[in-house]
């Protein structure tokens, strides 16, 4: 059953990485006035969405704290500057896209667009570093502590947030060419066009990085899975890049998703049955099911999860099918 929870709460977050995923890069896009189009119409193009996609999150973490309680409390004190720095971003994106709208002034808008800006670069950068400090490995003592948190200062995790950066802002601005009236899409879909090689040099980058980095080659227990799952990743970019080049967003927007979600895969893949390696004390690593709840306790949540993981899917699609269209009424081509 530790399996099915762990696996759980990987698609939760790879969920969440997907659907907020394009709330941040339409964040990073107002760095640029919005982009090829205004800020408001950009905002106004993920409106809708962007509340409902947190609640990914809130379920991904309801998930670690009922049924992997050790491993919350390990992330949430080894790994606190990239948690606490990704949760400040989700907190500015959330403030900053509600308040911008109050003002009439242009100016304090602005400053309200900043913030926005601010919070999905650390959002982003957060999630990234933390996924990278997974996969290199902790300083996990034989008490069961982590030490320190100068493992997050590492080549690897500094490269790791930036490609997920990168890959954010390409999300967002494909999203956009689904949203956007035609007109305007079709200019967002030559940025988005342009933001794939960006993103497949910072996974480039990235992804050689870890393949030097001895602390990562230590840490995968799967080193077949630990190179295939890039491989994918940057096929799915050039897969999401030949869409946008026919114009076809909904395919190239899925393969930006499944970009996004190929992170969390990697992790959970590739330190498997390992949760949290230790880089100090091999003994002192942590296994998914030493860092699940007992079993009656993981049996008490599934009761609890059965009937709200529907509903959360089908709120889910409900909101994508409501609001399918593009933000002048007309139907976009997907496919």
């Amino acid at each position: 059953m530790d399996l099915a929870w762990y696996a759980l709460l990987g698609l939760f977050f790879a969920g969440y990485l997907v659907l907020a995923g394009y709330d941040y890069g339409v964040g990073l896009l107002l760095a640029r006035g919005g982009g090829p189009v205004g800020r408001r119409a950009a905002l106004t193009a993920l409106g809708p969405f962007f509340l409902g996609n947190e609640v990914w999150l809130v379920a991904a973490v309801g998930i670690l704290f009922g049924a992997f309680p050790m491993l919350e409390g390990e992330l949430l004190s080894g790994c606190y500057p990239a948690v606490a720095g990704a949760l400040v971003g989700v907190i500015l994106v959330t403030v900053g896209v509600q308040l911008r709208s109050r003002p009439s002034d242009e100016r304090i808008r602005a400053r309200w667009d900043r913030v926005v800006v601010v919070g999905s670069a650390l959002a982003a950068l957060g999630w990234g570093v933390l996924l990278a400090a997974l996969l290199q490995g902790v300083p996990r003592q034989a008490d069961g502590h982590v030490v320190g948190v100068t493992h997050l200062a590492t080549p690897f995790a500094a490269a790791a947030g930036l490609a997920m950066v990168a890959l954010v802002a390409v999300h967002g601005a494909t999203f956009l060419t689904l949203r956007l009236p035609a007109a305007d899409a079709a200019v967002l879909g030559r940025t988005a066009r342009r933001l794939v090689p960006v993103a497949l040099a910072a996974v480039a980058v990235a992804t050689v990085v870890g393949l030097l980095s001895l602390r990562v080659r230590d840490s995968v227990q799967r080193p077949a899975v630990a190179v295939l799952l890039p491989v994918l990743l940057a096929a799915a970019l050039l897969a999401a890049r030949a869409a946008l080049g026919r114009r076809r967003p909904g395919w190239a927007l899925a393969a930006t998703g499944a970009a996004l979600a190929m992170p969390v895969a990697l992790v959970g893949a590739a330190l498997w049955p390992y949760v949290l390696v230790s880089t100090t004390d091999p003994a002192a690593s942590l296994t998914v099911a030493d860092a699940a709840a007992s079993a009656p306790t993981l049996r008490l949540l599934a009761w609890v999860a059965l009937p709200l993981l529907p509903a959360l899917l089908g709120f889910q699609a409900m909101c994508m099918w409501v609001f399918r269209g593009r933000t002048d009424g007309r139907a976009p081509v997907y496919w």
